[in-house]
């Protein structure tokens, strides 16, 4: 009798051990589905981005450099240095490898300086988190 009792037991826990690894790989598809769709976001905001700020960083360079020749002054052309760099790094973050060489080197940090990850006063425990409730429980009654 006990043994029908434990059989069933065992084949109720193992079924729910099997729903719950389901579960889990059904998280883990949706919070990556979600990066994937915030980083998209990412990118396609850079790329509009650039849009307008290519049409300003053109007209800009333009306007200088006649303002540069008009006044014989090469001084009007400083302000196009830093709108440059500017207008680089979004054309490499839109449509260049930023995004690889970002991602190479954060799996580089995790694999040889992973310390640097490490939170001050090392990971958030229960008791901590009990003590800062007891804490806000101690300040809402007074």
């Amino acid at each position: 009798m006990g043994f029908i009792f434990s059989k069933a037991m065992n084949d109720s826990l193992k079924g729910q051990q099997e729903f719950m690894r389901l579960q889990l790989e059904r998280q883990l598809v949706l919070q990556n589905l979600m990066r994937e769709r915030q980083a998209a976001m990412q990118i396609a905001s850079t790329r509009e981005f650039l849009k307008y700020f290519g049409t300003f960083f053109g007209l800009s360079a333009v306007v200088l450099t006649a303002g540069a020749m008009k006044k014989k002054n090469p001084a009007f052309l400083m302000p196009i240095v830093p709108l440059g760099f500017v207008f680089a790094y979004n054309c490499d973050m839109g449509y260049g490898t930023l995004l690889q060489r970002v991602k190479g080197e954060a799996e580089n940090i995790l694999d040889t300086q992973s310390t640097l990850l490490e939170l001050p006063k090392g990971p958030v425990t229960f008791e901590d988190l009990e003590k800062i409730r007891s804490q806000a429980k101690f300040f809402r009654e007074k």
